[in-house]
């Protein structure tokens, strides 16, 4: 027996809007007749989709073109304002939330610190949901508007329990948090709109293949430095991650054994010679000292200007130089490991530290790289810094419901309770957010599990 072609003229309508509307989100403005020979639609199937994604507000005029002895086309592009979605950047010192119009022009933001309190749970919801009603209301825009909240996190999750994701974040405390069933509880969205968690350095690697220095490539990885270190492996186009959302933790890659120990609790991890807390750590071992008061961006800042000195008169630290070489032998190495394991053919370097220091070690990382690594794949591979800055993440998470939203061929997924995800009723709502909406709470109770506060302030499993 053949089996039943399960696809269905809703499932072709469908993939038809979500072709249209990325060719011209990507390669627009275009006219209805150079979108069929990119799309591969005939020309009636694109003139009903344009209608239908016109008639939904989508789709705007951006002009008229001279044609070869015809009439004048007009060109069509994604409607910037017909919709907008949020980006969250859970980072080492700082959660950044900020609102995009569609086109991903940014509408407003929110930073709130993380200095003192480290990765408390209730803290982090609480940021996520302050940010939230801060740039809807600073953005003048009616959450009715909002296709989804993005948010990138360190570490593995997992999906598709009643949690809905789940992170698992050894190096910061958290032992399979329910982080989307908390902000489910805790932030009121209009029916409908999601949450999308990702890993940060999946998202920032999303970000930087659309829109940044992975444009036009297959075969990339992008590194996200800050505190720690992560990498997004792209293959044929394909973010690596398998069932759980890993981003691959590179960083906990064993680059000395029994060597220094890591933030995870293991000796000899590439972050803990690469990542900024560790690098500030060696600086201070060796005898370099640190402004009073120095959280880890100013201590990179002053950890560069002892080693590059902009006044001319002044002798760089020896001492200082010394790490910053070290620092970019290890990270060249690691890059090397990703170099014979994947190669790729460019390697971009994002994150805040990265960014920071890119300009002062990016050569040195080069060689290194090229010193580790075999010759052929070292060969066609090009190693330079990200393109999209320091709000890359945030760019990225929000391309988590705006990728979403082109799959379902611009129309808002369905709700959770079609996707695996049961709603909250109000006794479990209550269980999950009453302590993460409280100012005093770090955390949530659930299902006999309580949440409690760790070692600098992380969460951490009780029960």
């Amino acid at each position: 027996m053949t089996e039943r072609n399960r696809r269905t003229v809703r499932d072709l309508r469908r993939a038809n809007r979500a072709a249209v509307l990325q060719r011209l989100y990507f390669d627009g403005p275009m006219s209805r007749q150079a979108l069929g020979p990119t799309t591969g639609l005939s020309s009636g199937s694109v003139s009903n989709v344009v209608a239908e994604l016109a008639e939904d507000g989508l789709l705007e005029e951006a002009g008229v073109v001279e044609s070869d002895g015809g009439r004048p086309r007009t060109l069509l592009r994604v409607a910037p304002t017909s919709g907008c979605l949020i980006g969250v950047d859970v980072g080492e010192t700082r959660v950044r939330i900020e609102l995009f119009d569609l086109a991903l022009g940014e509408l407003a933001r929110a930073e709130l610190p993380l200095t003192h309190q480290g990765y408390d749970v209730g803290l982090i919801v609480r940021h996520i949901a302050d940010g939230i009603a801060t740039v809807l209301r600073a953005g003048r825009v009616d959450p009715a508007r909002l296709l989804g909240v993005g948010v990138g996190v360190p570490g593995i999750l997992d999906r598709g329990g009643p949690d809905g994701a789940v992170v698992h974040g050894q190096t910061i405390g958290w032992h399979a948090v329910p982080l989307e069933a908390l902000l489910r509880a805790a932030v009121e969205l209009p029916a409908g709109v999601r949450f999308f968690i990702n890993n940060g350095a999946k998202a920032l690697g999303q970000a930087e293949m659309w829109f940044g220095g992975g444009r036009g490539v297959k075969d990339a990885v992008i590194v996200l430095f800050g505190s720690g270190v992560g990498a997004c492996i792209v293959t044929d186009g394909v973010i690596h991650g398998g069932e759980r959302d890993s981003a691959g933790e590179w960083g906990h890659l064993t680059v000395s054994v029994r060597g220094r120990r890591c933030r995870c609790g293991a000796r000899g991890c590439l972050e803990a010679y690469t990542g900024s807390e560790a690098l500030l750590e060696r600086w201070q071992e060796a005898g370099g000292r640190l402004p009073e008061g120095a959280d880890e961006e100013s201590g990179v800042t002053a950890l560069i200007a002892a080693a590059h000195p902009q006044d001319p008169g002044t002798v760089p630290d020896p001492v200082a130089a010394a790490v910053l070489d070290e620092t970019a032998e290890y990270l060249g190495a690691g890059i090397s490991d990703l170099i014979n394991l994947f190669s790729p053919e460019r390697v971009l370097i994002g994150g805040w530290a990265g960014l920071q220091l890119g300009p002062h070690i990016l050569p040195a990382v080069r060689s290194y790289a090229a010193d580790y690594s075999l010759a052929h794949p070292a060969g066609r591979v090009t190693i330079d810094l990200g393109l999209l800055g320091p709000d890359a993440v945030t760019v990225g998470a929000a391309t988590l419901p705006l990728a979403d939203f082109f799959a379902h061929g611009g129309r808002r997924a369905a709700p959770a309770t079609e996707e695996g995800v049961p709603p909250l009723s109000e006794g479990r709502r209550s269980a999950l957010g009453s302590r993460a909406q409280r100012a005093g709470g770090p955390g949530a109770n659930r299902a006999g599990v309580s949440w409690g506060t760790g070692p600098g302030g992380t969460a951490v499993r009780k029960g």
